[in-house]
């Protein structure tokens, strides 16, 4: 099922994310849902929170970039090493139709639970580096506008109330 994204700067996105205390099928629906809505946005990430549920769990397919790479989910990913540094234009599927460069380690190993429950651990570069940590960001109440100026991130912010004002209208309509 295609769940609703919220849109920046709704206040569920400022907060931080609950570990996932078992790993079940209602866990592994969720799971389900947030791949089927990230494709239908066609985005490369998603976290429980931008659907508007607290718990510590991403999904991530960066195929369009990334051909060798396969679709995660991760549930209560932590990242455990990072190297080096890397400056990548990041949009945000709470923040659509916005890109700013964001730097960030270049590789990362995450440590996380995958949907059978089994603890593992990957070393990512490239594209899914970057969205390890985009994502694992949105688990502690972070959106990529604040790692950059103020300046930018407030007119991002007015452009995504007027985004919200609107698609609101036409929802009323």
């Amino acid at each position: 099922m295609v769940r609703e994204i919220l849109i920046w700067p709704d206040p569920i996105l400022k907060q931080k994310a609950r570990p996932v205390a078992q790993v079940d099928d209602t866990l592994r629906t969720l799971i389900q849902d947030m791949f089927e809505t990230m494709y239908s946005a066609e985005g490369v990430g998603l976290a429980a929170p931008q659907v508007g549920v607290l718990q510590r769990v991403i999904v991530l397919d960066t195929r369009p970039r990334q051909p060798e790479s396969k679709p995660l989910a991760m549930i209560n990913p932590e990242i455990i090493a990072m190297e080096g540094k890397t400056v990548y234009a990041e949009g945000c599927l709470s923040i659509p139709g916005e890109s700013e460069d964001v730097e960030r380690a270049e590789v990362v190993t995450v440590k996380y639970l995958d949907p059978e429950g089994q603890e593992q651990t990957l070393r990512c570069d490239g594209l899914l580096a970057i969205a390890v940590q985009h994502e694992s960001d949105h688990l502690d109440g972070i959106v990529f506008v604040e790692h950059i100026s103020g300046l930018k991130r407030e007119l991002i912010r007015k452009r995504m109330k007027r985004l919200k004002a609107s698609r609101e209208q036409r929802a009323a309509l």
